[in-house]
Formats: C-alpha cells, structure tokens, sequence
C-alpha cells in the first residue's frame, strides 16, 4: 500500500466512521422519541375510549335496573310503568315507585 492509501485509511476510519456514527445515532435517538410521542397518542386515544365505553355501560346498566324493577314490581301496573319512563327525558333519570 502507497502513502497516500494509508492516509486515506486512515482518515475514513478516524473522521468517517465516527461521522456515520454520529449521524445514525442521531437518527435513531430522533426515531425512538417519535416513537414514543405515537405511544403516548395511542394510550391517550385508548384511555379516552376505555372512558366512553365505561359510561355507556353504565346507562345501559340504568336501563337494565329499571326493566328489572318493572318485571319484578307485582304491584304496579305493567303498561302504566311504561307510559311512565316514555314521558321521562333520556337523562337516564328513573321513575319513583310508588306506594
């Protein structure tokens, strides 16, 4: 090997390599921190859907308690009690029993 192959050596692998390096550990570092703002985005989006699903349960749950008390009232009339929750707003409200 001549003297200027051996310079040329020997500058790629004390400026090149650290260059390339350098640069790819910076692209990495930029990867995983976009990888992290994706995963908070998608547990923020899970949370949110996890809190929707918990409130339509519950007044599906309010919905279930009142046909439950309906079918199993014997002292009140069936057909007056649905009378009675179709005037009602959808508010999830329930009507009161009566006496």
């Amino acid at each position: 090997m001549d003297k200027y192959g051996f310079v040329i050596a020997f500058f790629l692998i004390v400026v090149g390599l650290p260059t390339v390096f350098g640069i790819g550990g910076e692209m990495f570092k930029r990867w995983l921190k976009h990888k992290e703002r994706m995963a908070e985005a998608l547990s923020a989006q899970t949370a949110e859907k996890a809190a929707q699903y918990a409130a339509h349960t519950e007044r599906l749950e309010q919905r279930v308690r009142v046909l439950e008390r309906i079918v199993t009232d014997h002292g009140v009339s069936l057909a007056a009690q649905i009378e009675e929750l179709r005037t009602l707003p959808d508010a999830g409200a329930t009507p009161a029993r009566p006496n």
